[in-house]
């Protein structure tokens, strides 16, 4: 990751998906006309995705490109939360790497972690209910887990213990490889359109690809934006070391 960094074009094209997430090969190609060829900028981009830094999707003919802020995530939870805990969502750069316009027809926000470990392990930490709060802000998922049933993450403990955090219902059950679900946020008086979240389990080598989808998210939506970067960063923490890094809700 800090090698991809590292370079000052590859900063560039992170810093034109920050203004627009979801560009095109040609929309990211247009800003080097003058400086780069097309094969340049692919190469870049390559670079990039290894890294993990950034993600693509397929719409349509158009191959999208979407920055992935759970590396960054990770490299603050190792190195610089346990020196500046007061300020642990406040990452620079972080918050505003996703703050981003969604472009029309294509998934708001991708992310994508590796996780040590298996598909049925993977699949039984997204939903147990006794695993979820190690992870997911301390809320137990309360799930039938049948297509068309109601499902809610409920906080375990606390001030707010038995109220919802999120509710929706379970559109797709295909274990351990994908769950499909839609998503209301229950917290604050703001009223929040329904959105859906796409869970898709790779076994790559001795790994898990864990690509998770949200699709309909608006930029706005910062809380919730933030949120799935560390509830990734935290699921695999915990299943690789058994530690839990839990965030204020």
């Amino acid at each position: 990751m800090f090698k991809a960094l590292g370079d000052t074009t590859r900063r560039q094209l992170l810093d034109l998906l920050f203004a627009e997430d979801g560009q095109t090969l040609n929309d990211l190609c247009a800003h080097f006309e003058d400086e780069m060829t097309r094969f340049g900028v692919m190469k870049h981009l390559q670079i990039l995705e290894g890294a993990g830094l950034l993600t693509t999707k397929k719409v349509g003919r158009s191959k999208h490109h979407y920055l992935n802020p759970v590396p960054i995530q990770q490299a603050y939870d190792r190195w610089v939360s346990k020196y500046a805990q007061p300020w642990t969502t406040q990452l620079t750069g972080l918050k505003n790497a996703l703050e981003s316009n969604p472009m029309t027809d294509a998934p708001a926000h991708i992310y994508q972690i590796y996780i040590r470990t298996t598909p049925e392990k993977l699949w039984d930490a997204l939903t147990n209910a006794e695993v979820t709060p190690q992870y997911y802000f301390g809320t137990r998922l309360e799930s039938t887990l049948k297509p068309g049933d109601d499902y809610q993450y409920v906080y375990a403990a606390g001030e707010m213990q038995g109220h919802a955090m999120i509710s929706g219902k379970v559109v797709e059950v295909d274990p351990p490889k994908k769950l499909v679900t839609t998503f209301t946020p229950k917290w604050g008086d703001e009223d929040r359109p329904e959105t859906t979240v796409i869970y898709e389990i790779e076994q790559v080598g001795a790994m898990c690809k864990l690509t998770l989808t949200h699709e309909g998210l608006l930029p706005t939506n910062t809380g919730i934006i933030d949120g799935w970067s560390q509830i990734l960063s935290g699921l695999k923490t915990y299943l690789e070391t058994g530690e839990v890094l839990m965030a204020e809700a």
